[in-house]
């Protein structure tokens, strides 16, 4: 006969283990479908002081002594005989910047007269003055600022931060990129490389047959249920190759790339709708501004006026507010070889009212505390004359940071007194991308992939996190 006390007893460690049960299943099940999902958020190796980031790329080497660069000995020295050049150049003239420099802020950040609006942020920005990259070449610096190395196929810096924290919108890409460079690299500039293909970037203003910034993004000739039963007939073909083949990386890429594809459909439009932006929001920007030459709602290049830069920057933010984990907007024309004071003022004026509403407005809204953003070419320009233009300058040059974690209103490192090559608190490229992934939560050296035998990673063998341009956790 068994005692109320045993049936209890047994009964209660019955229902324990049907529960236990239950959780392990749930556990397994959650595991796999993460397993599964190669863009599911994952954990970071340590506390992240940015969830996002927001690169703002200057095509063509924009200028740091004429910028954020100040220096007084070149004015004083203007017209003399340069101590040095790049490529052997011997005899050139020293070039005196043609723009007044002020102290900006609270800080005292000197900033260019070219730069008026991005100045009432001075205190948000934390300004790089020693960056230097290995070649004054505009293909090789720019691969190498995008994927830390030039010589060999590398994934981009975008992909590798996809990689290492997935994203939190499973509808949209996680890295986009935005006017995308046609030249220095192009594609390889937003590629995943050795990575699974899904890592990859897309791209955003390029236009498709119907006129939609991307390629293909409604289908008027199917309803999407008739396209879901069209994807699945391909998707079980795909999977059964992918079965006879083994394990393959690029079909895996494909078949989740083509998912992704169906699922942009039902929310990117309404992410690339900027009409549902307030009109202030639009003047913020400077969107209603004259366009230039532009058409339509287009993001190509030659445009004027700040209306097309500052589409590119409100649709950032409104993709990283949709759950995009890493955004970049290129910006062409800083290649100033020739009429230095006027191109030089069109670029500028292009992109100062965008890049100053950007970060008001991602303060306003409190996605600047853990949204780092990134603004910077490839390299800087020399201090001395070419014609009346300057050459390209990879020794040293300014990149500027703001948000995610960073010191607002610092200046990190310099140049030397004409602004040639950085002599103090010099910060690499490959420093700049260990830092980048280090506010995000990611370690550099641990961030890897397996490919040819070799732990692959964005820093080669090198990179050093710059730990002095954070602020201290609170």
């Amino acid at each position: 006969m068994v005692s109320r006390r045993t049936l209890l007893k047994t009964t209660c460690s019955g229902f324990g283990y049907l529960a236990l049960a239950a959780l392990a299943h749930l556990q397994a099940a959650r595991a796999n479908e993460k397993k599964d999902n190669p863009l599911a958020p994952k954990e970071t190796h340590f506390a992240a002081r940015a969830k996002r980031v927001i690169f703002l790329c200057m095509d063509g080497g924009p200028s740091h002594v004429d910028l954020f660069d100040y220096k007084p000995k070149l004015i004083a020295d203007h017209g003399q005989a340069s101590p040095r050049g790049n490529g052997g150049f011997g005899g050139r003239k020293l070039l005196a910047s043609p723009f007044q420099f002020a102290q900006q802020g609270q800080s005292g950040l000197w900033m260019s007269e070219l730069f008026p609006e991005l100045a009432r942020q001075a205190d948000s920005l934390c300004l790089i003055n020693s960056m230097h990259t290995d070649l004054p070449n505009h293909a090789q610096a720019f691969l190498q600022l995008h994927c830390g190395l030039f010589q060999f196929p590398r994934p981009s810096l975008g992909a590798w931060v996809l990689y290492g924290l997935g994203t939190t919108n499973e509808n949209l890409p996680g890295f986009i990129t935005i006017n995308p460079p046609q030249t220095n690299g192009g594609s390889a500039n937003y590629a995943a490389s050795f990575l699974p293909a899904v890592y990859q970037g897309t791209r955003i203003g390029r236009r498709g047959f119907d006129g939609e910034q991307v390629s293909n993004l409604r289908n008027p000739r199917r309803t999407l249920d008739a396209q879901r039963v069209q994807l699945d007939y391909v998707q079980e073909l795909n999977r059964a190759t992918a079965e006879s083949l083994g394990e393959d990386p690029a079909i895996e890429g494909l078949i989740e790339s083509y998912e992704l594809a169906f699922r942009m459909q039902g929310e990117m439009p309404q992410v690339l709708d900027l009409g549902k932006e307030t009109s202030a929001t639009h003047k913020l920007y400077g969107i209603e501004e004259p366009r230039g030459g532009e058409r339509g709602r287009g993001f190509g290049p030659g445009a004027s006026g700040t209306g097309n830069f500052g589409r590119q920057c409100l649709l950032a933010r409104r993709l990283i507010e949709a759950g995009v984990r890493f955004v970049e907007v290129t910006m062409s024309g800083w290649d100033h070889h020739r009429n230095l004071k006027e191109s030089l003022t069109n670029s500028s004026t292009a992109v100062d009212k965008p890049m100053a509403a950007l970060l008001a407005d991602l303060k306003s809204r409190g996605l600047l505390e853990d949204t780092l953003v990134v603004w910077g070419g490839e390299f800087g320009r020399s201090p001395y004359a070419q014609g009346d233009g300057r050459d390209h300058n990879n020794k040293g040059y300014t990149m500027w940071l703001a948000g995610g974690g960073v010191k607002g209103g610092l200046a990190y490192g310099k140049t030397d007194d004409y602004g040639f090559e950085a002599v103090d608190d010099k910060v690499h490229v490959h420093d700049l991308h260990a830092t980048i992934l280090y506010l995000l939560g990611l370690d550099h050296e641990s961030l890897t992939y397996r490919y040819a035998g070799r732990d692959m990673r964005l820093t080669d063998v090198k990179g050093n996190v710059v730990k002095a341009l954070m602020e201290k956790p609170s």
